[in-house]
């Protein structure tokens, strides 16, 4: 077996019960979230807590181990289990939702999402009890892209205005993205266990399961994007590309990597010709009743001004003072990174797992959900500095119980600390200090020209 650059120790024979019961109280401390306490971001709050809090405590026990097959595919069953059970609990740490299924219900009545704000009399017809008066910026038109609308339209047509239609989709994504992650792992011959640091970690449940953020469907892409990659079959990894985008833009972060990585030019065309017309593919029945400067221009306005969370912007904006400027900066500081790490000896994987992680640490706006493009990653590219990250951004959701109970949206700079520091001083030592903890690939399984 290859070498495990994370495990404390090698693999050794554990007895069953010693073997399981970290797992099985893991497991339980789900129950705080029937807590019978109102309102219910509460016990949503401890449970999403105390369990990041665990779940770190667990990796260190997971790569410690050893796990026989069987046990394997018995936690394996028992993580499906509890993701169907979170299917039934209301989203509760954002109302994001509502805006999915009104896009949706928009799509379903055959009008274009991109054309009118929810709150715009024209859409009067749709409106009901519930929808638009739920959707958070009724004034502000979608920001999504296409394929995520479509999924919605699905959902919408499934489950109507409840939450249902869009949670049975993610959870099949999920399901999706859980088989591509094991099959990524076979195919780099790193241990099947590392699956469970994506299968356990608690946020995907709270953020995808739970709250129903739409990222879920741009991870199950993103990840077949990189295992057809890795397969040498760029088409159909550039399509999966394409797919990603036209879910969520984030995925746009592989194109210059793979580019750059290929050295033949039909192939670097390839890459990046084959998810443009993917995007055109999806965009196309859009624009005809929307300029294009309209289908972005909600995105537009969401990229230049909202801010949460972002370490960067949030210590360079405290001596600036200028949001623009504090952007501008943070910006270039990623477009520096970015290049370095485009232009380094590091292989494909590791190229993308430092792309992302820099680009979450120099975005202005950094949502636990938007995590989630890390989190995906880590079973592959196993690092403590992504495990802590994706663990203590759970602490946001103090500004989440804040503006649920007095309606005051605050940026907490201690939470922002606690967050980020541990990640920052993990990742530095990983890269610059500690060599070994950057795993290196089989090189039969690297991606060759």
């Amino acid at each position: 077996m290859q070498s495990d650059s994370l495990n404390i120790s090698e693999d050794k024979p554990t007895p069953t019960l010693k073997l399981l019961l970290p797992f099985l109280t893991y497991f339980l401390l789900y129950a705080l979230i029937l807590l019978p306490y109102s309102p219910l971001i509460i016990p949503y709050s401890i449970t999403y807590i105390s369990t990041s809090v665990v779940f770190i405590f667990l990796c260190f026990y997971l790569f410690k181990i050893h796990i026989p097959k069987n046990y394997f595919y018995t936690l394996i069953v028992a993580a499906i289990i509890l993701r169907i059970c979170v299917l039934f609990i209301q989203p509760t740490g954002s109302d994001d939702y509502y805006r999915y299924v009104w896009d949706g219900k928009v799509l379903a009545n055959g009008i274009n999402p991109y054309q009118y704000a929810p709150g715009d009399s024209n859409l009067s017809d749709l409106h009901s009890a519930i929808l638009p008066q739920m959707v958070k910026y009724p004034e502000i038109k979608t920001i999504y892209p296409p394929l995520s609308i479509e999924i919605f339209y699905l959902g919408y047509v499934i489950g109507g205005e409840s939450f249902w239609g869009i949670k049975i989709f993610l959870f099949l994504f999920e399901l999706i993205t859980l088989a591509g992650i094991y099959l990524i792992l076979r195919q780099i011959k790193l241990p099947e266990k590392y699956l469970l640091i994506y299968l356990l970690a608690p946020l995907p449940l709270f953020q995808y399961l739970i709250d129903a953020h739409v990222d879920g469907f741009g991870l199950t892409f993103l990840v077949f994007s990189i295992l057809f990659y890795l397969k040498k079959q760029t088409i159909l990894s550039s399509i999966f590309i394409g797919l990603s985008i036209c879910t969520k833009p984030l995925g746009l972060i592989l194109l210059p990597i793979l580019f750059f990585t290929e050295k033949e030019i039909k192939t670097k065309i390839q890459i990046i010709i084959i998810p443009f017309l993917v995007c055109v593919l999806f965009y196309l029945p859009f624009i005809f009743t929307v300029t294009l400067s309209g289908i972005f221009e909600a995105l537009g306005n969401f990229t230049v001004n909202w801010t949460f969370n972002g370490f960067a912007f949030e210590i360079l904006n405290s001596f600036i003072n200028d949001n623009q400027k504090t952007r501008l900066i943070c910006g270039i500081l990623f477009l520096l990174v970015y290049i370095l790490i485009l232009f380094s000896k590091k292989d494909f994987l590791h190229k993308v797992y430092l792309s992302v992680i820099v680009l979450l640490i120099c975005s202005p706006v950094v949502h636990p959900w938007y995590v989630g493009w890390l989190a995906v990653l880590i079973p592959f590219i196993p690092r403590w500095s992504g495990i802590l990250y994706t663990t203590l951004i759970s602490f946001t959701v103090f500004t989440i119980i804040n503006y649920q109970l007095y309606n005051v949206w605050q940026n907490y700079p201690l939470v922002l600390l606690f967050e980020y520091v541990p990640v920052l001083i993990m990742l530095g030592y990983e890269i610059f200090f500690h060599k070994n903890l950057l795993i290196t690939l089989n090189p039969n399984n690297q991606r060759k020209s």
